[in-house]
């Protein structure tokens, strides 16, 4: 039976840049999730008799609120809803089975690389028809629908078994379990050649994949393994587990410094890679080489006609304003166009839509392509083998040969978690006034060019996002964006992006910490970073 339940708004459910993220325990708060998916429900028209995608990374908590979500689409007249098996979908795979299917939109609970456990991280948000994450027009209506909701639709009906693939019914709505990985798999051997690859690692190339016992598991086990006889054992810890094993699932230098090492040693295999808590993140590791997500993009982009899915070559190049200008000397090169637009894959969704972009990447290890509309972790790893594969060369051999073609770009990413929120904001605002009066300042042997707030026009909707990061450019071609985070769920994360481009290749080999060290310095006293956050050094470089 359907039933209206009453209910009073929360004040704290505005989406960040990629849907709502909390604490568990704020989830857990009575009607807490039913209120911001009766609010997504509201704030759609036409979905009714229609088709909703629902997944998630098996984050703790993903059980309980799937079962709450199918309950309330099927209260809210929606026809059918695909399901992953288990509740498990990869970010990327919920993409492809909205495309697929042509549903008429999903929901995803994940909060991406953040942990998971009873007191840990959650989200949920929701992805639009192309299978991209819904604009800020509609996250901005979502977020009005939470401050003024008064009840939600709801069925009392029994729990579905997501343990068993075959149909359902809750009400009049179809409930499908799928196979949450066969059609990601599907997919991907249309884009790539596996053939190549299989032969590759059956000459004895070896790869090593770490899943963080995160969502990708199953993924990478069926394709690396099973489908391209990567040695069983290749893919690490891919049971996806609700607290992610008690480790960070964030595929960087800090949270898997075991694949580094292993990589980094005399006896490392050729190829390391990982993913993260819902696999659209990626991290790259060649034998003896630490590959930037800012360069692994503008490698991809250089590289990507090599692989069948991408050899007619590419429209455009998309990345976000703080990653590194390595793939605009590509794009520049290829002849194609070059779009800077604001951190949040959202964004890229209009670009991909009308065809002026085929890849695009973000510096917080998102890649992917027009073949859904997120980042996909795994994509971009079988890219990179495809690569490998017809190059026939090692992946530190075709860095150094990138680099001395088109120049290096050192870069590194200081991030300095949990601040405090007052504190953060007055360091921004601050900030702010000084733009004005940077340009042709002079700090040691360098001078500021200009300085503003980044602003971006969306060339198909016209739509126009401020604020969306501080950017001081040195005369040159240096920089440091300063920018606040919106994917935690406690205090504020600044993140300071700083960045060299090094055309010499006799310096080449620098460590990048040394080589940025002048403007990590600059950085700080321009913002004033350790007065106003107390903090003597980042939380995380990478």
């Amino acid at each position: 039976m359907i039933v209206t339940v009453s209910t009073n708004p929360y004040r704290d459910q505005k989406p960040g840049t990629s849907g709502l993220r909390k604490k568990v325990p704020v989830f857990q708060q009575k009607n807490y999730a039913e209120n911001f998916i009766q609010s997504i429900f509201d704030s759609l028209e036409g979905y009714e008799g229609e088709t909703l995608v629902i997944g998630g990374d098996g984050r703790y908590y993903n059980r309980e609120v799937i079962q709450k979500a199918i309950k309330m689409a099927a209260a809210n007249g929606f026809g059918r809803v695909l399901v992953g098996r288990g509740g498990i979908l990869s970010t990327p795979a919920a993409s492809n089975i909205i495309r697929k299917y042509k549903a008429f939109g999903g929901i995803v609970l994940s909060a991406s690389h953040n942990p998971g456990g009873p007191t840990e991280d959650f989200g949920i948000k929701y992805n639009v028809g192309n299978g991209g994450p819904a604009p800020e027009k509609v996250t901005d209506a979502i977020f009005a629908r939470t401050q003024t909701i008064d009840s939600y639709r709801i069925t009392d009906a029994p729990d579905v078994n997501l343990d068993v693939e075959g149909t359902q019914h809750v009400e009049d709505m179809t409930v499908m379990v799928i196979d949450p990985v066969a059609d990601y798999a599907e997919l991907m051997e249309s884009l790539f050649d596996f053939p190549a690859i299989r032969t590759l690692i059956g000459g004895g190339f070896r790869v090593v994949f770490d899943a963080m016992s995160a969502v990708t598991g199953p993924y990478a086990k069926e394709i690396l393994e099973k489908r391209l006889g990567a040695p069983k054992g290749s893919v690490m810890n891919f049971i996806p587990l609700p607290d992610f094993g008690g480790h960070h699932p964030d595929p960087n230098l800090v949270h898997a410094r075991a694949l580094y090492e292993t990589m980094m040693a005399p006896d490392a295999p050729d190829f390391g890679a990982a993913s993260d808590g819902d696999g659209d993140r990626n991290l790259i590791i060649g034998k003896g080489i630490f590959v930037t997500p800012s360069d692994s993009l503008a490698i991809l982009a250089a590289n990507a006609h090599l692989a069948p899915g991408y050899a007619k070559g590419l429209a455009g190049i998309a990345r976000s304003m703080p990653t590194s200008g390595a793939a605009d000397r590509v794009a520049e090169k290829l002849g194609i166009g070059l779009y800077e637009t604001p951190t949040g894959w959202k964004f890229f969704g209009n670009l991909l839509d009308e065809g002026l972009a085929t890849i695009c990447g973000e510096e917080s290890a998102g890649t992917g392509s027009n073949h859904v509309r997120e980042k996909d972790g795994l994509w971009a790893v079988l890219l990179w083998l495809n690569i490998l594969a017809a190059r026939k060369e090692s992946a530190l051999d075709i860095v150094r040969k990138h680099w001395a073609a088109y120049g290096r770009n050192y870069y590194s990413r200081h991030d300095y978690e949990a601040v405090d929120t007052d504190a953060a904001n007055g360091l921004v605002a601050a900030l702010r006034e000084k733009l004005a009066d940077l340009p042709g300042k002079s700090f040691g042997a360098l001078t500021v060019e200009t300085a503003d707030d980044f602003s971006y026009n969306d060339p198909v909707d016209k739509s126009v996002s401020k604020n969306q990061g501080i950017r001081v450019l040195f005369e040159g071609g240096s920089r440091v964006v300063f920018r606040l985070s919106g994917t935690g769920t406690s205090g504020a994360t600044l993140r300071v992006y700083i960045e060299r481009y090094e055309p010499d290749p006799a310096r080449h080999d620098l460590d990048t910490q040394e080589a940025l060290a002048d403007l990590i310095a600059v950085a700080d006293e321009i913002a004033d970073i350790t007065s106003r956050t107390g903090r003597s050094a980042p939380s995380v470089i990478t």
